[in-house]
């Protein structure tokens, strides 16, 4: 039977209500994972560092799809969740809308941007003369061709999350990766297409297009019994509207962007030490995105509890869910971490069988490992922020994370200890961070309630 908004905002125990709204999230973000390590896999089972070389350069560019989801997914949502606890049902539709076709017009924009400056851009990432025919290959669909269906089934993802549809939506996300990982051995490898790093391009770009399906056969479904709203009349240029979305999302963008900025530097610094390294630590990106999704996943799918709640004034549910949350996610990326350590090497084997990949990807999973704790108090404090509208300090936190801290350790740590010096680079500046994070959630935001 399906629960009522007001029993899962309102009445039902904290910690189940987290979990219904959390579990599908992250399980349909562990599904999204595992079809991307998917590519990696069987890419990786070609032998052909310059294949799995190509899945990594083109990463920076696909975080562009997550500034525009983060932009208009996170800023409506938290502020459809908002105005349902003040029950203001209108405010919630013109939200939603205006999410949804702004987020559409940028998703167009960088289709068009990618297909058009494909050459500049593919030079940008770092490509090399040995490997940016394929890298190509694999940006075209990705991101040229698959740009609109990838951003937008995120995004609806994000907007019908946010009335506590939490399933409804994970459905649509865990059924384009499993088409993914149907289509990828067919595509990638010899008995198939045998189209390569290309291949597993071709194979996202249909299960995005998949999802997306899903998402718009859902909405005509749940017609009459949503505030979801897909009417372009209800697109508002309302400032307040207007500047409770930005305010919350924009940090998102900057911090996806200074992300692009962050992974081209890293992966132009590492290519530096050879195409093994690239594809060693194109490997360890991949299998450290579960965990990172699980953080996210936590600190995201409670956003709606904890912003309905503060909108309403229940000051000791927010608190409690705030404790709450912080707890699970803690002791789940502690088991992470003890997995890291006990078979970094299974890990890496897993995925491409080369001693050299091996060996260097071990020293990179445990390094990007350590960082998974004080990440985990970061990206929560940053949810409960964008929760309760005030996404000054997630803007403040994204700049500190990347442009003062991490990019600096990137480029001192490469040059003071080589290769192995840019696995602890996020572990440092994270340990930074979660200290001011910290102070920020007792000063200010705890302050505030």
């Amino acid at each position: 039977m399906a629960v009522s908004k007001e029993e899962l905002f309102e009445r039902m125990p904290v910690t189940k209500a987290i979990f219904t709204l959390t579990i599908p999230m992250i399980i349909s973000s562990v599904v999204s994972i595992i079809y991307n390590l998917s590519d990696t896999f069987f890419v990786g089972k070609l032998n052909n560092p310059v294949e799995n070389a190509a899945v990594t350069l083109v990463a920076p560019a696909m975080t562009l799809f997550y500034a525009i989801t983060n932009l208009f997914g996170i800023g409506a949502s938290s502020l459809m969740s908002r105005k349902l606890g003040l029950k203001e049902y209108d405010n919630v539709k013109k939200a939603s809308a205006t999410g949804i076709y702004f987020g559409l017009f940028f998703a167009v924009l960088l289709s068009l941007a990618t297909l058009i400056f494909s050459s500049p851009i593919l030079h940008l990432l770092g490509t090399s003369e040995e490997t940016y025919s394929v890298t190509s290959r694999y940006l075209f669909w990705t991101v040229g061709m698959g740009s609109v269906p990838g951003i937008m089934n995120i995004l609806f993802s994000f907007i019908i999350r946010s009335e506590g549809r939490a399933m409804q939506a994970s459905i649509g996300a865990i059924s384009g990766c499993l088409l993914n990982i149907i289509l990828d051995p067919f595509f990638i490898l010899p008995f198939g297409l045998n189209l390569g790093a290309a291949g597993a391009g071709l194979a996202t770009f249909i299960s995005n297009c998949f999802a997306l399906l899903y998402f718009i056969v859902l909405l005509i479904i749940i017609h009459g019994k949503t505030y979801v709203s897909v009417n372009p009349r209800n697109i508002s240029f309302n400032p307040e509207i207007l500047k409770n979305i930005f305010v919350v999302g924009f940090p998102g963008v900057i911090q996806n962007n200074l992300n692009v900025v962050s992974m081209t530097i890293f992966n132009n610094l590492a290519a530096g030490f050879g195409t093994l390294a690239v594809a060693s630590i194109g490997i360890v990106n991949k299998v450290n995105q579960l965990p990172i999704q699980i953080i996210f996943g936590f600190s995201q799918g409670v956003m709606p509890l904890i912003g309905y709640n503060f909108s309403s004034k229940n000051t000791a549910r927010v608190k409690e869910s705030i404790k709450k949350i912080f707890e699970i996610t803690l002791a789940a990326l502690m088991v992470v971490l003890a997995i890291y350590f006990g078979a970094s090497k299974q890990i890496v084997r897993l995925f491409m069988d080369n001693d050299d990949v091996v060996q260097i990807g071990s020293k990179f999973l445990k390094g990007f490992g350590l960082s998974l704790p004080f990440m985990c108090v970061d990206f929560v404090v940053v949810g409960i922020s964008q929760a309760f509208g005030m996404g000054r300090y997630a803007f403040v936190f994204s700049i500190f994370r990347k442009a003062v801290f991490e990019i600096p350790f990137i480029l001192l740590f490469s040059n003071v200890f080589g290769l192995f010096g840019l696995a602890f680079t996020a572990c440092c500046a994270e340990i930074l961070m979660s200290i001011i994070a910290l102070v920020v959630l007792k000063k200010n935001l705890l302050a505030s309630l």
